[in-house]
């Protein structure tokens, strides 16, 4: 019966939501000594394959010096990849703050627990793009 429980500790999981323009992220992260990140089911390395991003995607562990202790996974669902690598960073810094709200602090002086709003502007009718007018001719 301990057996079970512990196993059932394991399987735990402390869930987080990050957004990023129109990329949703949902976080999950799992203390064991692995450390094994997955994005949609691949390898860090292979989802993110430009190492800016994979540094962002995982600057909550490495603010707070976690980077080994905790196995990430999570399912991004739209946006193109900085966007989604900005919703896994703040998913990732929501689970966190859900485990231990004293890292709160921390995160929030790196910037790290706002959402960024910025989305992209909409097209306007008899414009090129959302502000670029079509150019003047004089005759």
């Amino acid at each position: 019966m301990a057996v079970s429980a512990k196993k059932e500790l394991q399987l735990r999981f402390i869930e987080g939501v990050g957004r990023r323009k129109t990329a949703v992220a949902r976080v999950r992260i799992t203390e064991d000594e692995k450390g094994v990140v997955t994005v949609n089911g691949r390898p860090l390395p292979a989802y993110f394959t430009i190492a800016r991003l994979r540094e962002g995607a995982l600057l909550p562990l490495t603010r707070l010096s976690l980077t080994g202790r905790f196995s990430v996974s999570a399912l991004v669902q739209g946006g193109g990849p900085s966007a989604q690598s900005g919703a896994v960073s703040l998913g990732l810094a929501r689970a966190l703050v859900t485990l231990d709200p004293a890292h709160k602090p921390l995160l929030s002086s790196a910037g790290l627990m706002t959402r960024d709003s910025r989305m992209v502007e909409r097209k306007k009718f008899g414009l090129k793009k959302a502000r670029r007018a079509p150019q003047w001719s004089k005759r």
